[in-house]
């Protein structure tokens, strides 16, 4: 099992150089990769119908992700870099297939993309894609991808997608992963399908539960439930006898990974800039001996 550090977006700041130092630190730990989340737009939550149930509003700050992992690929040389999760039906499929050919590239083959639905319908209508049919337009976007990363050429006619004899160049050296995200079943039914793994985002005991349920959908589509990979989250601010107990949890379960978290639960206070940087060597220390 390998440990992750997730990006604290919310509470990081925009200072370039503690950025920086946020994920050469993590590296220098031994964290074996970065994870950040994706939000193009926030949005207020008052007087809307349907209400937006989401936990991030129009104060929330969010980094994009492309952009932030090419800087990320220069300012680092070993930690694998994860969208976790890429809101990608409100993404144009070309465009983020590009993006992370060249991302993959750049980083020297350290990608790995994790998508998601995502809950921000106003997001949705401000980027002109549509919130009401995002999981079936996300599994055939996960088809464009995967072919546009391997031909040069394509003639792809879907339902939500026509691309006429075109292609991106230059292309990945690679079949960059594709892991899901989420905690809801249709996101499960997805990723045993599709997915060449899945990144829990509920919480620990609700996550826990949802493994055998998720192992029984891989076998059921003839996969290898060994070979499909599996990420959970700690949270930092669950404190010391938490990170370990359930650290040890994920790992007598089998997860590949366990990403910490470190920005503040609802209600909680958060920490500064250089707060976050000394946590990630706080949490290593404590749970550092659980990671191969």
């Amino acid at each position: 099992m390998k440990f992750g550090a997730i990006y604290p977006h919310l509470e990081i700041g925009s200072d370039p150089v503690v950025i920086r130092d946020w994920a050469q630190a993590a590296e220098e730990l031994g964290y074996a990769h970065i994870l950040a989340y994706d939000h193009v737009l926030g949005a207020e939550h008052g007087d809307r119908d349907p209400a937006l149930w989401g936990p991030y509003t129009e104060e929330s700050a969010f980094h994009e992700p492309f952009v932030l992992f090419g800087y990320f690929a220069a300012a680092t040389r070993r930690v694998e870099l994860v969208t976790g999760v890429l809101i990608l039906p409100q993404r144009q499929t070309a465009l983020v297939a590009k993006q992370t050919a060249t991302l993959d590239m750049l980083c020297g083959g350290r990608l790995r993309l994790g998508v998601g639905t995502g809950w921000n319908y106003v997001e949705y209508e401000s980027l002109n894609e549509s919130f009401n049919n995002r999981g079936k337009r996300q599994e055939e976007q996960v088809e464009v991808l995967r072919r546009l990363w391997a031909e040069p050429v394509i003639d792809y006619r879907g339902r939500y997608h026509r691309i006429d004899r075109a292609g991106i160049k230059p292309l990945p050296n690679r079949q960059i992963p594709i892991w899901f995200g989420g905690f809801t079943e249709p996101a499960l039914r997805r990723a045993a399908r599709l997915g060449d793994g899945f990144i829990f985002g509920g919480m620990h005991d609700d996550s826990l539960a949802l493994l055998p349920r998720l192992r029984d959908l891989v076998a059921s589509h003839g996969r290898d439930p060994a070979s499909f990979g599996i990420e959970a989250m700690v949270n930092y601010q669950s404190g010391p006898e938490a990170w370990h107990r359930e650290a040890e949890d994920w790992k007598r379960a089998g997860a590949d990974y366990i990403s910490m978290r470190g920005m503040a639960l609802r209600g909680s206070e958060g920490m500064s800039p250089q707060q976050h940087i000394d946590a990630l060597e706080t949490w290593w220390r404590a749970v550092g001996d659980l990671a191969d």
